[in-house]
């Protein structure tokens, strides 16, 4: 399958007046790279994000992906769900390496994994999620900056890209059902989509 540039790259876009600056909103399955200076955000429940960014040239990204729940006990890298966890990530470091960032002048800085889907804790969705990455990026030897992974409550994040900065907030007190229903949906469509291929690396 051959790399797409534009695949699951987030279409939403807007002016943060909080912040004072254009911002990128990333939904579970997308992801957003850039060398501009762009403020990225994403809400996780289960979900993970990795915020990834080269320390000497600015260019950094988000995904925002889910395991889907294959059955299989195990951890690590080598169950059938992961293939969904290797791909996103996978997709996430070779848009960087387009955009000039170098392998080892990455960075990471990963959030998410809360046990907030009805039903999940048994099955452990979130934990399961802040595994796989933590394994992944120690495998590529991409070091892990800042973490916030688990509990129960979903978050807010913040990626300023170009400096790196990160802000969370957690969501203590959510009045509606959309992060649940949207993992859900997205949880859904992963478990029946073809595999992906393989992503070839710089």
């Amino acid at each position: 399958m051959k790399f797409d540039d534009n695949e699951h790259l987030a279409p939403t876009t807007y002016y943060d007046r909080h912040f004072e600056k254009d911002a990128v909103k990333i939904l579970p399955g997308e992801y957003y790279v850039t060398k501009s200076d762009k403020l990225i955000v994403t809400v996780l429940g289960s979900c993970v994000a990795v915020c990834l960014r080269d320390k000497i040239n600015n260019c950094g990204g988000m995904n925002h992906f889910l395991l889907p729940n294959d059955g299989s006990v195990e951890t690590g890298l080598l169950t059938e769900s992961a293939r969904y966890g290797v791909y996103a990530m996978e997709i996430l470091i070779n848009h960087l390496l387009k955009l000039g960032a170098q392998r080892n002048r990455l960075e990471a800085k990963v959030f998410g994994g809360g046990n907030v889907l009805p039903g999940m804790t048994i099955n452990n969705v979130g934990q399961r999620n802040a595994e796989f990455v933590l394994d992944y990026l120690h495998n590529e030897s991409i070091p892990v900056v800042a973490k916030d992974l688990l509990d129960q409550f979903p978050r807010k994040v913040y990626f300023f890209s170009h400096t790196g900065k990160v802000m969370v907030k957690k969501l203590k007190s959510v009045h509606n059902t959309t992060i649940m229903d949207r993992e859900s949906e997205y949880r859904m469509r992963v478990k029946y989509t073809p595999k992906s291929g393989e992503v070839d690396l710089f």
